[in-house]
């Protein structure tokens, strides 16, 4: 078989170590040596590894994406060499033979041959945007879950505001519960707290809000909560004002990205965070597609066509 890439490195990586292989030129016109050497995952030892790999003068470092654990070896290994990371699914090994040093090996022959190609892994400052807008949403889609155990706290309770509001959660409803916690009980004073277009159904809110909620019970569970909720709108408005400094430079981009319709400030800023600026990296328009996990595969096979639905989009290193 072909050799494509004459000097190269394989990298199994695990949490706490790297297993590296290396395969060059050897004496022999057609020989190739293998040198295999385990490092330790710390700043000081991925140093270590990159001075080994440029020893033997490699050109090209493939790595498996394993967990988060790929980023630290990817980050060390980046400024010094051409980094690959390679979709797991992509280097499926023959079954029974399987260890450290064989993994990395076949990592190795993969990218000497050119068996696999590179996941997309967009440069720093677009992996750093993407871990505070992730971070975003993990902390919105938090502050979605306390609101969904506010509703039930306030159900078994016998509060039935969400049968006449269309949330458990408003300016309105705050008020109702800062109300309950002053030790407010009559469900007509609570509903006159209600604001905007929820005064016109005042009445059913007095039927709604009849309830056994107990200060010493309900109470505490309801101020956790809130505390709780608190905190998470304080982090989402730090993180958005975070993101909003880091994406300033590209300002322009993100005016043009919301011109698209349903796409909004915050949609924009994943959409950079997410696919990159730099468009080029996918060939076309229909490579793009796929990445993103939007359009449907081809399973055929003895001419009966198979299941060919969407799968998931990138996630973590960004396949493609």
């Amino acid at each position: 078989m072909d050799v494509l890439v004459e000097r190269c490195a394989g990298l199994d990586v695990h949490r706490d170590s790297v297993m590296a292989t290396v395969r060059l030129p050897g004496n022999g016109r057609r020989q190739r040596e293998q040198h295999t050497r385990g490092f330790g995952s710390t700043i000081g030892e991925l140093h270590a590894l990159g001075d080994w790999l440029e020893g033997f003068d490699v050109t090209l470092v493939g790595m498996e994406a394993t967990g988060i654990y790929w980023r630290t070896v990817f980050d060390a290994l980046e400024p010094r060499f051409r980094c690959w990371l390679l979709n797991a699914r992509h280097l499926r090994n023959v079954p029974g033979r399987k260890s450290d040093v064989i993994d990395s090996a076949w990592i190795c022959q993969l990218v000497e041959h050119g068996l696999v190609r590179p996941s997309f892994v967009p440069p720093p400052e677009i992996r750093r945007l993407r871990d505070l807008t992730r971070l975003r949403k993990a902390q919105i889609e938090e502050r979605t879950r306390a609101i969904q155990r506010l509703e039930k706290v306030l159900q078994s309770a016998g509060i039935k505001l969400t049968s006449v509001a269309s949330s458990a959660y408003s300016v309105s409803a705050r008020a109702m519960l800062e109300a309950l916690l002053g030790g407010v009980s009559d469900p007509a004073e609570l509903a006159e707290l209600a604001r905007g277009r929820l005064r016109s159904k005042i009445p059913q809110l007095r039927e709604a809000l009849a309830h056994r909620f107990d200060l010493a019970h309900h109470g505490v569970l309801v101020v956790q909560l809130l505390t709780h909720i608190d905190s998470l709108d304080l982090a989402i408005e730090t993180l958005d004002q975070r993101i909003a400094e880091v994406t300033e430079p590209m300002a322009e981009l993100i005016e043009l990205l919301c011109t698209i319709p349903g796409v909004k400030l915050r949609t924009a800023q994943v959409l950079i965070a997410e696919c990159g600026i730099d468009m080029s990296v996918f060939p076309t328009v229909g490579h793009f597609a796929s990445w993103a996990g939007i359009c449907p595969g081809t399973n055929s096979s003895a001419g009966k066509r198979h299941s060919g639905k969407t799968r998931s989009g990138s996630n973590g290193c960004g396949k493609r």
